[in-house]
C-alpha cells in the first residue's frame, strides 16, 4: 500500500488518498497489506485541524516505531527541512 497524505492534490493511481494525518493514521492501523511508501505534504490546509499537518504524522510514526519508508512532496521550504531533519534522525 502507498499512502498519499495531502489536502488538496489528489493521489496518484496506486495511491491511497488522506487529506489529514489522522486519517493516515487509521489507514496504516487498519492496513491489510504492507505499506511501502508514505509520501507527505507538510500544510494540510484546513485539515490540520484532524491532527495537525504533515510533521504530525512523522512524530507519530517515530513514536509507535513504524519506519516506512517516506517520500515529501511539500512545498513548504521550511517544512520539507523540519521532515528531512526528522527523517535523517531516525529513519
Amino acid at each position: 500500500m502507498k499512502i498519499w497524505l495531502d489536502d488538496i492534490r489528489p493521489a496518484p493511481e496506486g495511491y491511497v488518498w488522506c487529506k489529514s494525518v489522522n486519517i493516515a493514521k487509521r489507514t496504516i492501523e487498519s492496513a491489510e497489506e504492507p505499506i511501502v511508501l508514505i509520501d507527505c505534504d507538510h500544510d494540510l490546509g484546513d485539515y490540520a485541524y484532524d491532527g495537525g499537518d504533515g510533521i504530525k504524522l512523522l512524530d507519530w510514526l517515530v513514536e509507535n516505531e513504524r519506519f516506512y519508508p517516506i517520500r515529501l512532496h511539500t512545498m513548504n521550504p521550511v517544512g520539507r527541512e523540519n521532515m528531512l531533519r526528522m527523517i535523517r534522525r531516525y529513519w
